[in-house]
C-alpha cells in the first residue's frame, strides 16, 4: 500500500510502500521517553521503498537500553516529530512512526513489545469516559 506522510510542521513529507499486516506496539520506557506518551507505534517499510519529498530530517544515534543495539532516529529539526528509525545492524529496514501516515487508519497493531515496561493503566483505557471532540462543558483543573 502506497502511504504519505509529514512531519507536525509539514517541514519534511515523504512517501513509500507499507504492508498494512506488520504494525505493532513498544511498550519499552525509551519508546515512552521519546513520544512523551504511554507507547510507541511504527510501521515497517523498505529503505529502498521510502521517498523523502520535502525536507531534511536531523539525525542522532542512540545505543538503546534494554537491548544494546545501536539505532539511528530522523526527526523534524524544526518541530521535533519523530519521521523514521532503523537499526545500524540493519538499514534497509525503517520503521516510521504511525502518527506522521496519512493513511494511519489503514493500520491495526498486530503485536506488542516490551509489555513488561507498559504502564499500568494502559489495559483499562477502553472503560474511560470518552468525548468524540474536547468538549467545552469539561472543566479540567490542573492543579
Amino acid at each position: 500500500m502506497k502511504i504519505e506522510g509529514s512531519c507536525h510542521c509539514g517541514q519534511i513529507t515523504f512517501e513509500a510502500e507499507a504492508e498494512t499486516n506488520e504494525f505493532g506496539i513498544c511498550h519499552c520506557s525509551e519508546c515512552q521517553t521519546l513520544t512523551g506518551t504511554a507507547f510507541n507505534t511504527a510501521v515497517p517499510v523498505s529503505a529502498a521503498k521510502f521517498v523523502l519529498l520535502s525536507g531534511t530530517p536531523s539525525t542522532y544515534v542512540k545505543t538503546a537500553e534494554q537491548s544494546g543495539r545501536k539505532v539511528l532516529r530522523a526527526f523534524c529539526g524544526n518541530c521535533g516529530s519523530p519521521i523514521y528509525r532503523h537499526s545500524l545492524l540493519d538499514p534497509s529496514i525503517l520503521r516510521i512512526g504511525v502518527g506522521s501516515i496519512k493513511q494511519r487508519e489503514a493500520f491495526t497493531p498486530v503485536r506488542q513489545i516490551w509489555k513488561c515496561s507498559a504502564l499500568p493503566w494502559v489495559d483499562t483505557i477502553a472503560g474511560l469516559q470518552t468525548f468524540d471532540k474536547n468538549p467545552e462543558s469539561v472543566n479540567l483543573q490542573v492543579k
